[in-house]
């Protein structure tokens, strides 16, 4: 439960810097030139609400909270909406605005997003049997 409780606490933050992502979106949203932006960009909206959703399923650890980070999930690598995506944020906040340390943060939320998802697995096999 804690666990889940840890994760939800992650979406709760990336919630807050989605919520700050998609007023800049919903701004500039017609300056988008590549119709791939525009996609990611679109998808950005219900992606929102799917972690939102998701994650008051996952904190009462109701079976529509892990079906909804199932289908989050690859959604999440395509858009980088990670569960620690804030950690790539981290160098602006120390005055480090080199590009040294993005690329090697950004594998370390891809490699969590993974673990998580393990993770996530393991608990709903825990608390639900493996029946779903």
């Amino acid at each position: 439960m804690r666990l889940l409780r840890s994760f939800v606490l992650l979406d709760s933050v990336s919630v807050v810097f989605m919520t700050m992502q998609l007023w800049q979106i919903s701004l500039h949203f017609n300056e988008l030139s590549k119709p791939s932006e525009k996609l990611a960009a679109s998808l950005m909206f219900p992606m929102f609400a799917l972690v939102v959703v998701g994650g008051v399923g996952l904190f009462l650890a109701k079976k529509y909270g892990f079906i909804l980070y199932y289908i989050q999930f690859p959604f999440r690598l395509f858009l980088w909406v990670f569960s620690l995506g804030f950690i790539t944020l981290l160098p602006e906040a120390f005055n480090q605005f080199g590009d040294e340390w993005f690329p090697i943060l950004l594998k370390v939320c891809i490699v969590f997003e993974f673990v998580r998802l393990f993770l996530t697995i393991k608990v709903q096999l825990h608390l639900f049997g493996g029946k779903s």
